[in-house]
């Protein structure tokens, strides 16, 4: 049973994506009041772990975007405490975050990835024109240069003049690690993955009039249009299905995820882009979008991941007494 539950929503932080995880730990929380649950919204600060200790949920929903919520810092910590929470796991989470290796794992499912060169940020920071050789030696114009770990589009430049490169890398070093893969022109592509086990919901084509995707482009109202289904056929729609389930299951994902594609105005197959393990819930959000075209609506999508969770909890082996960790029944 799972009316008037405990359910901890975290959700803050003080990554780049601080104001988006609010607005989706909002959005989630007032959905779990509607839905009968008992809820408490903590923020990522020195007080949170005494404050869910004290709290006790049975299920926590991690609401957070960026590093360390998305990187499987957070997950590591409420593994620990035996708290059960929507999203991937510590493994997964770290591997979707780190878009080099996420790559390299989908790439051996089959999905088709782009060639990429990964720049340390100290090499971009002490000579960024030497960098910028480096880097327009290695692929033709235009590229994109992104943060190899980061999520949001931040940090992300198209790089269309070789004038424009060594700016660009200093920006996306700001975050660490630079990653910089060739520009394909087609359109914006993204799939949602729900359920034990992965569904793929329908496409979406994000159409925006700025120059990509970027961050103001997801959180602005009227940034972007969401076609879904995206006016795609049939085939080309169940291959970008396919990939995303891949590649949720190539990291390990669980509950729900969101594969970013590229379909190219060439007609070539997708090209993955990034699988985001918590995505976005705010009204301008994907998932919500690609859900509510299936039929899902945004109550019925929360207390589905919230009730993945639980089962968790009750097969986990885990219990508590007096805020202590023991060992449950098995």
């Amino acid at each position: 049973m799972t009316e008037g539950a405990r359910v901890a929503v975290i959700a803050g932080g003080t990554s780049a994506e601080r104001e988006v995880s609010l607005n989706t730990g909002r959005n989630v929380a007032e959905a779990l009041r509607r839905l009968q649950y008992h809820v408490a919204v903590f923020d990522l600060d020195e007080a949170l772990w005494p404050n869910l200790l004290a709290f006790d949920p049975a299920a926590v929903y991690i609401a957070l975007h960026g590093v360390p919520g998305e990187d499987g810092t957070v997950q590591g910590m409420l593994d620990l405490l035996g708290f059960p929470y929507v999203g991937a796991g510590v493994l997964a989470s770290s591997l979707a975050m780190a878009k080099p290796l996420a790559k390299k794992m989908v790439a051996e499912v089959g999905v088709r990835v782009l060639p990429d060169l990964v720049v340390a940020s100290q090499v971009c920071r002490a000579d960024p024109q030497q960098a910028a050789r480096h880097v327009a030696a290695s692929f033709p114009l235009p590229l994109v240069v992104k943060p190899a770990e980061q999520g949001s589009a931040v940090g992300v430049t198209i790089v269309h003049r070789i004038e424009q490169l060594p700016e660009a890398l200093l920006k996306a070093s700001e975050f660490g690690k630079v990653m910089i893969e060739p520009y394909v022109a087609g359109k914006e592509i993204t799939v949602a993955v729900l359920g034990e086990p992965a569904q793929a919901l329908p496409v979406i084509e994000i159409v925006t009039d700025r120059p990509f995707y970027d961050y103001d482009a997801k959180y602005t109202p009227g940034g972007s249009r969401h076609l879904c289904p995206a006016p795609i056929d049939d085939a080309q729609a169940a291959r970008l299905q396919r990939d995303a389930v891949l590649s949720h299951q190539a990291l390990g994902g669980r509950d729900f995820s969101r594969t970013d594609f590229r379909l190219p105005e060439d007609g070539g197959d997708p090209v993955f882009l990034e699988v985001n393990t918590l995505p976005g819930m705010t009204s301008t959000s994907l998932v919500p979008d690609a859900a509510r075209a299936a039929g899902i609506g945004f109550d019925e999508l929360v207390d589905r991941l919230i009730r993945l969770a639980l089962q968790r909890r009750s097969t986990s082996g885990i219990s508590r007494d007096d805020g202590g960790l023991h060992p449950g029944p098995v």
